[in-house]
C-alpha cells in the first residue's frame, strides 16, 4: 500500500475549558496554540484508541463523498494540564491522555438535527450510505450526531463505526466477513431516505476509489495504531483497514436496498 501524505496537523493544548458530559467518553472543549477551539476526544477514555482511529477514517471518507464534517487536528496534551483542573474525574482523564489526542473543530452556534431535512435530502442519502458502508451504529433518533451550521448539514461522532477492528485482539480477522455483513437501518435517524440510496450509491461509487480509502486511512497517526498479530507495524495496520474497506466497497450485501446484491 502506498501511503498518501495527508497527515493531520498537530497543535498543542493550552487550556482545558469544560467537559461535554455526553455518553461515557467525556470529551471536552479545549483551546490550542493555533488559537483554535476544539472538541477533544481523549486517548485515555474507556473506549480506547480504536475509537479515535474510526473517527479519523470515517471523517476522511465523509469528506471524499461530499459531506461536511468538522476539521480535525491532533492535539498534543501536556502532563501539566491536569494540575489546573478541580474535577477529579477530569483530572484522571487528562493524566491518562498525555500525548496525542484527537481534536475536532468546535462549530460555535451549531445546533442538533431537528428532524426536518427536506432541503438536504440528497445529502441525507449520502449520510445513510456512509453509515451503512462503515457500519456506524450511532446515528439514531436518540443520538443523531448531526449538526446544522450556517444552514449546512454536518456529520460528527464516528467512533462507533468500523466495529471489525474491535475483534483484532487475537489478530487481524477476515475482511470478507465484514464485506458481506448486512447493516440494519431500522433505527437510523435518516432511515426515511432509503429510497434515495440507489442514486447516492451510483454517484459515490462512480468516484470513490481505493486511493481515496488509502488517503483516509493515511491520516491516522502511527501512535494510535496498536500492533496486533499479523499487523505489527503502523503501515501493516493501515493496509488491513484498506483491505477491509476495499472488500466492502466491492460488494453490496451491506447496503439496505431491497433487491440489491
Amino acid at each position: 500500500m502506498t501511503r498518501t501524505d495527508t497527515t493531520l496537523p498537530t497543535v498543542a493544548v493550552t487550556r482545558y475549558v469544560t467537559p461535554l458530559r455526553e455518553g461515557g467518553s467525556l470529551p471536552g472543549i479545549v483551546e490550542a496554540d493555533d488559537l483554535g477551539t476544539y472538541v477533544c476526544k481523549f486517548r485515555g477514555a474507556g473506549q480506547g484508541l480504536r475509537v479515535l482511529v474510526a473517527e479519523v477514517i470515517v471523517a476522511g471518507l465523509a469528506e471524499r463523498i461530499g459531506l461536511q464534517t468538522p476539521r480535525q487536528v491532533v492535539l498534543d496534551l501536556g502532563a501539566d494540564l491536569a494540575r489546573y483542573e478541580a474535577d477529579e474525574e477530569v483530572q484522571d482523564l487528562l493524566r491518562a491522555s498525555v500525548g496525542l489526542n484527537l481534536g475536532i473543530d468546535f462549530l460555535p452556534g451549531a445546533f442538533g438535527h431537528d428532524g426536518d431535512l427536506a432541503p438536504h435530502a440528497a445529502i441525507a442519502a449520502k449520510v445513510l450510505w456512509l453509515d451503512a458502508f462503515c457500519a456506524n451504529v450511532d446515528r439514531s433518533w436518540r443520538n443523531p450526531n448531526l449538526l446544522l451550521w450556517h444552514d449546512d448539514l454536518w456529520v460528527i461522532d464516528h467512533g462507533a463505526a468500523l466495529y471489525f477492528h474491535h475483534a483484532w485482539s487475537g489478530g487481524v480477522t477476515d475482511p470478507e466477513r465484514f464485506a458481506r455483513q448486512p447493516w440494519d437501518s431500522s433505527d437510523h435517524v435518516l432511515g426515511a431516505y432509503r429510497t434515495a440510496l440507489p442514486a447516492a450509491d451510483a454517484e459515490i461509487t462512480a468516484s470513490l476509489t481505493e486511493d481515496d480509502l488509502v488517503a483516509a486511512v493515511a491520516r491516522v497517526p502511527d501512535t494510535w495504531l496498536e500492533p496486533v498479530s499479523g499487523a505489527e507495524t503502523a503501515d501493516d495496520l493501515r493496509s488491513a483497514y484498506v483491505d477491509f474497506l476495499s472488500a466492502r466497497l466491492a460488494t453490496r450485501q451491506w447496503l439496505p436496498i431491497e433487491g440489491v446484491a
